[in-house]
């Protein structure tokens, strides 16, 4: 098959509209949910932080996973404990289930993220992983396009929440189908592709392929934190991943709270922010393999790209603070999703920019679990700066996309392949 890679990337990306769907239901039902079971505001915010401190975790502990069974094995064990973890929502009759349904749902959901970043670096050249992470992405950003008015029909069509979850949960168990059948191995000894196609892969994933063989660099924890450009992944994705949570977790809360709308109202009006993400990752996936096609070096494209996203971010994030209405409200959020996903894709590529092997997804679970831990601090602090409005919030966000590429800049002085320290 030709571009096969790309086929696999689209997996993964189905995969994370999956993930999406599953974990934005408890939003876009919560409404109904407290309604019925006389559950309050704070109480989201609550089982909005287990969920985010599982996922936390999560990223490190399936980062180690897929680097030890690997990608085919280890999407199949997170994506099937996830889907019935969505399922068991269905039987929650209190804030403790409700709890415990989403720790698990967390841990599982995490690993798409560290597993993703490991099958780009597999199946990708240098050139084309910001490409390849923008696809995956705009997977996340597709699934929150699609799971407000999916999530609204289903609840309309099925009549009960407990269903809704049930239906949601049953579309990662139907993934694994395709899954199984298509990852065979990775590209050096697939069946599938064409040696034309193995070579390019496995060629270009050298710093310079040029050369006959390279020297993996694919150092254990210890030495992985002790490389500032390490820390300089992992502060740029503790700053940045809050400012899309604070859209994934709080933008039905915002809409009901703000505007006074219902389960309906919400499906009609929150997935456009989305639509500007998907945008996003994929203007910059292709921007950044059009630089280093050009001849940029991977240094300047990953600090020019990443430098446009935050910009984007920031005017975005102080026009959003006094929106005229409702629509013109999530069109903003919009165009703080497209500067999002233009920056995170190539912050997710860092990782196999600067290290090789069992590396990759353990620094990738690193970034993720700094990141998550961020965002429980922001959902604690929700509910407490926006009591009047919404607007500290977007004003935190502002700042976080300032410290991001700052983080980048400051920590990754040369964005390349390292090696080891001499003795």
């Amino acid at each position: 098959m030709r571009n096969f890679r790309f086929l696999i990337v689209a997996l993964v990306a189905l995969a994370t509209v999956i993930n999406y769907i599953d974990r934005g239901a408890l939003g876009f039902l919560w409404p109904e949910i407290s309604k019925d079971l006389e559950l309050t505001e704070f109480d989201y915010a609550i089982i909005l932080n287990v969920f985010t401190l599982a996922y936390a975790f999560g990223q490190t502990i399936f980062g180690k996973i897929f680097d030890w069974i690997g990608t085919r094995m280890g999407f199949v064990l997170a994506i099937l404990v996830w889907s019935l973890a969505t399922m068991l929502h269905a039987a929650a009759r209190s804030l403790a289930a409700f709890a415990i349904f989403r720790a698990v749902l967390g841990v599982a959901e995490a690993g798409n993220w560290p597993g993703a970043t490991k099958a780009n670096a597999e199946w990708f050249p240098i050139s084309e992983r910001a490409l390849a992470q923008g696809i995956f992405n705009s997977g996340a950003a597709i699934g929150g396009i699609v799971s407000a008015p999916a999530i609204a029909y289903l609840f309309l069509f099925l009549g009960s929440w407990q269903a809704t979850f049930i239906t949601v949960g049953a579309l990662g168990i139907l993934w694994l189908i395709p899954w199984l059948i298509v990852y065979k191995s990775g590209p050096d000894a697939h069946p599938w592709i064409g040696e034309e196609e193995r070579a390019y892969i496995l060629t270009g994933q050298r710093a310079d392929p040029s050369a006959a063989e390279e020297i993996e660099y694919a150092p254990g924890t210890v030495e992985i934190l002790s490389r500032k450009e390490s820390w300089g992944v992992i502060m740029a994705s503790f700053f940045l991943d809050p400012i899309w949570w604070l859209f994934v977790g709080w933008l039905p809360i915002y809409l009901s709270k703000t505007f006074g709308f219902g389960v309906a109202e919400i499906g009609m009006y929150a997935w456009v922010p989305y639509v500007g993400a998907m945008f996003g990752a994929w203007f910059g996936g292709l921007f950044a393999r059009n630089r280093i096609g050009a001849g940029w070096s991977v240094d300047r494209t990953r600090k020019v790209v990443i430098g446009i996203g935050g910009v984007i971010m920031l005017v975005g994030l102080l026009a959003t603070i006094t929106p005229p209405s409702p629509m013109v409200a999530v069109l903003y959020m919009a165009v703080i999703l497209f500067g999002f996903q233009t920056a995170v894709g190539n912050i997710q590529t860092l990782p196999s920019d600067l290290f090789s092997g069992k590396s990759v997804a353990s620094l990738a679970g690193f970034a993720g679990t700094a990141a998550k831990l961020a965002v429980v601090g922001l959902n604690f602090l929700i509910p407490v700066i926006t009591v009047q409005s919404y607007a500290p919030a977007f004003i935190v966000g502002a700042a976080l996309a300032i410290l991001t590429v700052l983080s980048v800049l400051v920590l990754c002085p040369r964005i390349a392949p390292l090696s080891p320290r001499k003795a």
